[in-house]
Formats: structure tokens, sequence, C-alpha cells
């Protein structure tokens, strides 16, 4: 067969995405983000293919290949200029001296051959500096083709990388396209809105006095997090601290190398002022070293870490309240019962996710089909699930061979030949709607409950509907989102409730004789053993014989400064008080009607 492609790893979960595709007689291996390369050394004497190709310098698409050189020195590997740069930092184990300059920088935008007859030509694809995409070029007596691999694409612009630009791809025509379908065919808000969103939730955080805790990847989303932070216009000028933990600083530090590469707007930023480290211009932008952890957080500031981080080291119960933000992956729900993400007992935090899309959403995934108009798709890098969704649209079923293999599946790739519809997957189904009174029923097949996302949908049994365009999205809402939610809502003072408690924190009761002792709860949930936060601590309640004399006490008292009174005007030695009313320039009112009451203290 002419052409082939077989999956190493489709990228479906965290196995990475690693490709060898089959042109005429040359094997190419495109990317390889492997964690065990095993499958690519089961012959040790010959190499899995006759060169490599890899997209971007993400670990998964990237950390097998130290091991690949290692098993097969003379196996050329090849990337753009900054992927080679930004390569070592996949293996931050070791230092940068011990690891070999294996990669050899392809330029972007001119065709490489590489044998006789095959071609290469690297296309900038956004989503990372120096992320490419690759567009492999068969040309043979009988016939030539061509196939588009696209790596991770990002068609918007981003703060730190231009997108991938549909201008340069229109009348391509591949006759394959490989690419990914991370966000499947949900669709997102534009990437300025999602900042703009993320920017008010951190300057909200920092009004009420709370420090916020970033996690996010160390390569790509930290550097842009961190220029949204020093650029946008709720941080400038603002007296705060932000921190930065030495896997993200190291990658800023990298970044510092490849600033001719980057985006025009970002190096004239970079003329007038330091691009990340500056101590001098607010918001502060601080190295977190590991002496210091113990130490932020004591005052509002911000933090932005790896994230593999630990919160522990982070967040303490004397430090905070702490807002934690993790990144969303769409299609992969964050595992809150991750090692990583375990606070110390009574810490005071709140955590929740957020989305800064770096990946095409569906609407863009099928924009960017319809522009190149290949005769084969191939769908990787995504939940199956997800890319399901992608392969049963109609838009696409009734125009391309659409393809999403599973790791280790060999997808032959025939020419010219008959379209042939592909098999559906139902994905749809049919249900009714009830109007009854005041609320409306909506009632739906109990196969819908066979998709591995039923669970995560069911989660509370609570829904949110929202209008998109003629459409109705349900979305089911998670316990860790309705505990954020309840975080955030504002009880008056007087009602009796958790978020009034004073042993309310972290969203946890740490009131030891109360029945919801170490549980979460909501701001407006209520215990009988509720201690008002606003008051002072509870006292013994009096019985009345207690309040009779107490009510008697402050009588007896006033009874005492009358008599001293008394006895003070009756001295003789004490004339003053005769004498005031002869002074008529000086009338003092308090005094006057002091004279009346004379005769009447005897």
């Amino acid at each position: 067969m002419e052409l082939q492609c077989l999956p190493y790893g489709a990228g479906h979960t965290d196995e990475g995405v690693c490709l060898l595709v089959r042109m005429g007689p040359y094997r190419i291996l495109l990317d390889c983000g492997l964690r065990d390369i095993s499958p690519l050394t089961a012959n040790p004497n010959q190499p899995p293919a006759d060169l490599v190709l890899c997209t971007h310098a993400h670990p998964d698409h990237t950390r097998g290949l130290l091991a690949l050189h290692r098993a097969f020195p003379q196996l050329p590997v090849y990337a753009s200029e900054v992927t080679a740069q930004l390569l070592p930092l996949n293996w931050p184990e070791l230092e940068p001296a011990a690891v070999p300059l294996f990669c050899q920088a392809l330029p972007i935008g001119s065709p490489v051959e590489f044998f006789d007859g095959l071609t290469a030509k690297l296309i900038r694809a956004g989503h990372l500096p120096g992320a490419s995409a690759i567009l492999l070029t068969r040309t043979a007596a009988q016939d030539s083709y061509t196939l588009l691999y696209t790596g991770d694409f990002f068609l918007s612009n981003s703060r730190l990388a231009d997108g991938l630009a549909l201008e340069e791809l229109r009348g391509l025509g591949p006759d394959v396209l490989i690419l990914e379908g991370s966000y499947g065919t949900a669709r997102y808000p534009h990437r300025r809105n999602q900042e703009n969103q993320l920017a008010e939730r951190i300057e909200a955080a920092i009004r009420e006095r709370r420090s916020v805790l970033l996690l996010a990847p160390a390569l790509g989303l930290g550097q842009e997090l961190l220029m949204l932070l020093r650029s946008h216009h709720h941080f400038t000028g603002r007296d705060i601290d932000i921190w930065v933990d030495s896997a993200v600083a190291t990658a800023c530090d990298a970044y510092l190398e490849i600033l001719p590469h980057l985006p025009a707007s970002v190096q004239n930023f970079a003329r007038h002022q330091p691009l990340f480290w500056d101590e001098r211009v607010r918001p502060r932008v601080r190295r977190l070293s590991p002496e210091q952890l113990g130490e932020i957080g004591k005052t509002p500031c911000i933090a932005l870490a790896g994230k593999t981080a630990n919160l522990s080291d982070y967040c303490h119960p004397d430090t905070g309240p702490w807002l934690i933000l993790l990144p969303e992956h769409p299609g992969h729900p964050v595992n809150l019962q991750s090692p990583n993400l375990q606070l110390p007992a009574e810490t005071p935090a709140t955590i929740e996710t957020y989305l800064l899309a770096e990946h095409c959403d569906g609407p863009g995934t099928t924009q960017l089909i319809h522009n190149l108009r290949p005769m084969h798709a191939i769908f990787v890098h995504g939940s199956p699930t997800y890319l399901a969704d992608l392969t049963n649209l109609d838009e696409l079923r009734n125009r391309y061979h659409l393809h999403s293999p599973a790791t280790g599946t060999l997808v032959e790739l025939p020419i010219g030949e008959k379209f042939v519809q592909p098999e559906v997957v139902e994905t749809h189904y049919e249900g009714e709607l009830t109007e009854q009174g005041t609320v409306v029923t909506i009632t739906l097949p109990n196969a819908i409950k066979g998709d591995p996302r039923w669970q995560h949908f069911a989660d509370t049994g609570l829904v949110e509907a929202r209008w998109q365009g003629e459409e109705l999205v349900l979305r089911g809402l998670s316990q860790r989102e309705l505990l954020s939610q309840s975080d955030r809502i504002e009880v008056a003072p007087e009602v009796e409730c958790c978020g009034n408690c004073r042993y309310y924190r972290g969203q946890r009761c740490w009131n030891s004789g109360s029945p919801l002792f170490e549980f979460k709860v909501t701001a407006d949930g209520y215990c009988p053993v509720f201690e008002s936060v606003h008051a002072p601590p509870s006292t013994p309640v009096a019985s009345e014989e207690d309040e009779d004399e107490e009510q008697a006490e402050p009588q007896e008292a006033e009874e005492a400064e009358e008599a001293e009174e008394a006895e003070e005007l009756q001295e003789p030695q004490e004339p003053q008080e005769p004498q005031e009313p002869q002074e008529p320039q000086e009338p003092q009112e308090p005094q006057e009607p002091q004279e009346p009451q004379e005769p009447e203290l005897p």
C-alpha cells in the first residue's frame, strides 16, 4: 500500500502522540510523546523510521525523543528552530549540558527534500512558539500525493504566539489530513474573552483580600498567564507580588532566548521593559525559591506554579484565604483526588477551574477541514468520545473519509477511490418534552447512560440550561461547581447559616461539636451548634436570679453615686456651687438645674 498511518500513540489519554506514516518506500515518524518507547525498539537493529519530524515542544509530543535518540543515535530528528531550542525543557531532571543536541532545525515555509521524491515543509501552527504543521509531499513516476499533519494548532493569536493563518493553506488540497480534535465539537468563547473573564476572577479575589494560586503547564500556558497578569489593566500599577515557581521560571528564561521569534508586539514590549522579571514595576514579578514557600500568602498575592505542583507546599492553615485555579482539559475532568491536589486540614482555600483555550474548538476544526478539503481526515489527540463526536458530524461525514484510530490500529489510505460513507456510531438520542404547569420535563432514553460521559454529566442530578442560537444546551453541574457557587453566595450577617459561622473555613465545618465536622458544606447550610462569626463567643445562659442580681447592681451603683454627690454638696469648704449662679457672663446650663435640687438631697 502506498499510503498508511499507524498510531503508536493516538493521544486519547496521557499516552502521548506518536504516528508512523508510510509514503511509498519511506517511513516517517511524526512526533514521539510516548512515555514507553518499547514499541519503537522491538527490533534493536533497525530504527522504526527513516526520519522523525516533531511539531512542537510540549511533552505529549516530544518526551520519548531522548530515549529514541539514545536507542538509535543515527536516526535523524527534525523540528523548527524554536522547537529545537525548547526541547531540553522536557527533561528537567538533567542538566542542560547533559541533553545532547540531537534535533536539527528546519526553516519554516521552505520545502526540504529528504529523499528522492519526498519533501517536507513546515507551516506555522499557532498554539506554542515554534509549533509547526508538517506538509509531506510524495512524488512518484505514476502519481504524487500530499499529507498534512497539524500537530496541535490554534487559529487565534495568543499573547506569545501568532495563530495558524488559513490563507496560507487555502488551495493546498492535501489528500490526507491528520489533525487534532482536543475540544471535539464544543464551542468556546474567543480567547480574549476568556482572558478577560479570568482576569476579573483573579482581581475580585485580590479585592476580597484572598491570595490566588494558578496552576498551569510550565511551558506555554505558564508564560501566557504571566504576560496576562503583567499587561492586563486590572493589574497594571497594583501593589501586589506575583511569585513564579522554578518550573515556570525556567521556561520563562527559555522564552527570553527565543525573543526574536516571538510576535512583533511582544518584541516591542520587551524594548521598553523586561519581558518577565521586574521588581520595580507594579505588579512585581519575582522568582519563588523553596525557602519562601511557607511565607507567601500571609498577605494577598498571586502565585504561578506548574500543573503538577503540590498544593500543600503553598497553602497552609496560617496563610490565605486562597483561591486555587486549576487548568481545564476538555474531555478529561479534573481529578480532585490526585495526591498533589490535597490540602492540609483547616486550610482556608477554594478550588475552581479555568480555561484559556490553546486548541481550536469544534467550529475552528471544521473550518480548517472545509478550507483544505482533503480526501481523508484522521482525528487524533483528544478523548475518544470527543473524537467520535467529530467523526459523526453530518457536515463532515457526507464529504470526507473520516478516521479516529485507536493506538496500534493501522489505517489504509487509498487515494482516488470511490468515496464510501463511514459507519455511524449513534450519538443522537430522541426524547420527549412535556410542559407541566411551572416546570418543563425532558425525557431521554436509558441508552444515553451507556456513554462514559454520563457519569460526569449526572454527578449531582442538576443541570444548567442555556440558549446557543436556536439550540438549547444542557450541561451537568458537578459537586465541585455547586460548592464553588455556594461559597460565593452572599448571606446577610443576621442569617444563621454556615457562611456566617466562626467554624466555617475552606468550605468545611471545623466545629468538633457539629454533626458536620470535617465535611464539605455549602455556605447556606445550618447545624444546631451554629456560632456567629459576627458576634463574640457564646457565654453560659444566666438564670432568672442572676438576671435580677445583674439588674440590681447598676441600680445600687446609681444610688451610691447620688449619696456621694449629696455629701459633697453638704461640705462647707466647697462654696463653688452657690457662687456659680453669681456669674452671669458664664451661664452653664448643666449647673443651673442643680440649685433647686439642693433641698431635695438631704
